[in-house]
């Protein structure tokens, strides 16, 4: 509880620091350090966000004018988007939904990344990071066929020996 507590310090800071919402950091620090499972920890999550975002909304009232009208568009926008999600991450491998995540936010830090840096900077960023991510992907798929090619080879080898084992054909 204690890594968890001091993760989310860490989150708050780093949020806080470079405006950005930690709900993206939030999920891992849940999954990995508090061995949340993954459906658990988006919720917590949410209701994290939601909890800060009132605390953010209180703090900027007196400061800054809101534009109210695209404040409710893209609250009724998100709302509808978390429904669907809801509906369809009950039909999405948690593993795969973690895999995509963990792409997403690398996607994203890149992103964000390659936009502070110098235009030439920014793009040399991006190049990599997106060579580095299709290396990723590229090496992931050869180590998945070899399983299939060697779980297939396990299977004729199974089939081989019952049939030799029947005595069908002496």
């Amino acid at each position: 509880m204690l890594r968890v507590i001091l993760d989310g310090i860490v989150v708050g800071l780093v949020t806080g620091l470079v405006g950005a919402g930690g709900g993206f950091l939030v999920v891992p620090a849940l999954t990995l350090l508090g061995g949340l499972p993954m459906p658990i920890a988006v919720g917590t999550s949410l209701v994290v966000i939601a909890l800060k975002s009132f605390a953010g909304l209180a703090g900027y009232l007196s400061t800054v004018s809101i534009d109210w009208g695209l404040a409710i568009a893209v609250t009724v926008a998100a709302v509808a988007g978390s429904v669907l999600g809801g509906r369809l991450a009950g039909r999405v491998p948690a593993d795969l939904l973690r895999r995509a995540f963990d792409w997403f936010v690398v996607v994203m830090g890149v992103f964000v990344l390659a936009q502070q840096l110098p235009t030439e900077w920014g793009l040399a960023v991006a190049a990599v990071g997106a060579l580095a991510a299709a290396g990723t992907v590229t090496v992931a798929a050869v180590r998945r066929r070899r399983r299939e090619r060697h779980r297939g080879q396990q299977r004729l080898g199974r089939a081989v020996r019952r049939h030799a084992g029947s005595g069908v054909g002496r």
